[in-house]
């Protein structure tokens, strides 16, 4: 290669070499203008002004993380319909709404089944009931017996 060619990537090497620059400088400037003054108190774990109670190492239910889980999932995908309805006017001037509107369809549709999916797994409320269950087998066990 000819040292033309590598003259064009210089710029870009030097942005990341700012940047990382800025990076550790920042690290070293925060470490240096900060006060370090520990003390037991300070060390203590903060939960809300109150005293903490108990060990800090508790188990915490699954269903949170799955919550959480479907609603970043589906807050994503609502923020990507709102390039799609910011160009459909444009689209639709052109002759292509119906194409857009199609893929907005299909699109929305593909949501509603990952909702009624999650909601027909029980993923969507805090505390699974599992009554459901049991009052079914009860019932097909009186219907077997009869």
């Amino acid at each position: 290669m000819s040292s033309h060619n590598l003259d064009v990537y210089m710029p870009i090497l030097i942005l990341i070499g700012i940047g990382i620059a800025l990076v550790f400088g920042a690290i070293l400037f925060g470490k240096l203008i900060r006060p370090h003054n520990p003390s037991r108190l300070k060390e203590q774990a903060y939960e809300c002004g109150e005293d903490p109670v108990g060990v800090a190492w508790s188990n915490f239910n699954v269903r949170f993380y799955v919550v959480s889980l479907i609603f970043i999932i589906f807050d994503v995908e609502s923020a990507l319909m709102f390039p799609v309805a910011s160009v459909f006017k444009k689209f639709n001037e052109i002759g292509r709404g119906g194409i857009i509107l199609c893929t907005f369809i299909v699109f929305v549709m593909i949501l509603v089944s990952g909702v009624i999916y999650c909601w027909r797994k029980g993923d969507l409320d805090w505390v699974k009931s599992f009554h459901l269950n049991l009052d079914e087998s009860s019932e097909k066990n009186t219907q077997e017996a009869s």
